[in-house]
């Protein structure tokens, strides 16, 4: 077993050393989902009228990557609004993205394209697909300054071809949002890979909080910047939160599946440039009242037996971090903190058994 494990650390560290990554496999496939069948019997010669036919969709698609000498714990990244699991790969300006920085790390990599998003686009329901011109609103709310310009201190890059390489990954919901269907999903392919790390952006957050209250394979959540969504016992919730940015829902459930959020490791990131009071600032009012709530949500997990902690960057040195902290250009910073977590909560070991 030690000459399994030296054999890891040297190849772990000789990978880093001269740049490269080695891959053992790595592809993609579907998961989860349902298909639907229209009435009927199937004719050949007239298969527009759709009769007998069937569609499925509502699934996941995912695209991983398993490094030579991989920890024990994979990591599964989900995406949030208007994204797509392209998030997670190179950054805006070309600089390696945490799909990349997890493999150096050991992890194994799962890339979720979530249901009824970017390439797993195929839902079971009609919808209307919205198109409206929010670059500025997205510029805002997420946290690079105020348009046009940028704060003094933010981590996103600057240039002109990052921010339109940003606005191009910009994807719609393709079909409508729904929690649960993502969190469904999301478990399945849990049951496929096995034990691992769940990391949730934003909206994905709350299908992430779901999955782990579902599956006993997840070990562990890292949030960044929960967007919405957020679950409390019954009795014990705030309801709907008012901000100048429109409004914050959160849920309800029984005290039984609450707790089931005690059984691990909890960690939320949120970036700078947040307020600590409430104002007419759309884009800061907004992420004010979202670390507000995160923090009475992981102290109410807590109180139940719980280990959930809310970071601050900025309360620990780090400046200038974005709602898409993972393309700052601090990002390995920010992986640093997490793999210090993972380090702490025992979930950096090296799989032996391979």
């Amino acid at each position: 077993m030690k000459k399994v494990m030296l054999i890891a650390l040297i190849c772990f560290i000789t990978e880093n050393c001269f740049g490269f990554i080695v891959i053992k496999k790595q592809g993609s496939f579907f998961v989860g989902g349902k298909s639907v069948k229209i009435d009927g019997k199937f004719n050949s010669k007239d298969w527009w009228k759709q009769k007998g036919q069937t569609r499925h969709g509502d699934h996941a698609y995912v695209f991983f990557q398993i490094p030579e000498h991989s920890r024990k714990y994979s990591v599964v990244f989900l995406h949030g609004a208007s994204q797509s699991g392209k998030c997670w790969e190179t950054t805006p300006d070309g600089r390696e993205g945490f799909q990349e920085i997890f493999l150096r790390n050991g992890y194994s990599t799962y890339i979720v394209d979530r249901p009824r998003c970017g390439r797993a686009g195929l839902s079971l329901y009609k919808a209307v697909v919205d198109v409206a011109n929010l670059d500025q609103f997205c510029f805002d709310i997420f946290r690079f300054g105020l348009w046009p310009t940028y704060y003094k201190n933010v981590q996103f890059p600057k240039d002109e071809k990052s921010l339109k390489q940003f606005f191009c990954q910009t994807t719609p919901n393709i079909g409508a949002y729904d929690y649960k269907l993502i969190a469904d999903t999301v478990s399945e392919l849990f049951n496929k890979i096995g034990e691992g790390i769940l990391i949730a952006h934003s909206q994905g957050c709350e299908s992430g909080w779901y999955t782990a209250m579902k599956n006993r394979n997840v070990r562990t959540l890292i949030l960044i910047e929960p967007a919405s969504g957020f679950i409390f016992p019954k009795g014990e919730g705030p309801g709907i939160i008012h901000s100048s940015s429109g409004r914050l829902r959160t849920t309800e459930v029984s005290q039984k599946e609450f707790i089931k959020l005690t059984r691990i490791p909890i960690v939320i990131y949120f970036g700078d440039n947040i307020p600590n009071h409430p104002t007419d600032l759309q884009g800061q009012d907004n992420w004010y009242q979202r670390l507000r709530i995160a923090k009475l949500w992981a102290k109410t997990i807590n109180k139940y037996g719980g280990n959930a902690e809310v970071i601050h960057l900025p309360k620990i040195g780090i400046f200038g971090n974005t709602h898409f902290m993972f393309m700052d250009k601090n990002n390995k910073k920010i992986a640093k903190v997490m793999f210090d977590f993972l380090e702490k909560k025992k979930l950096n070991v090296f799989n032996l058994s391979k």
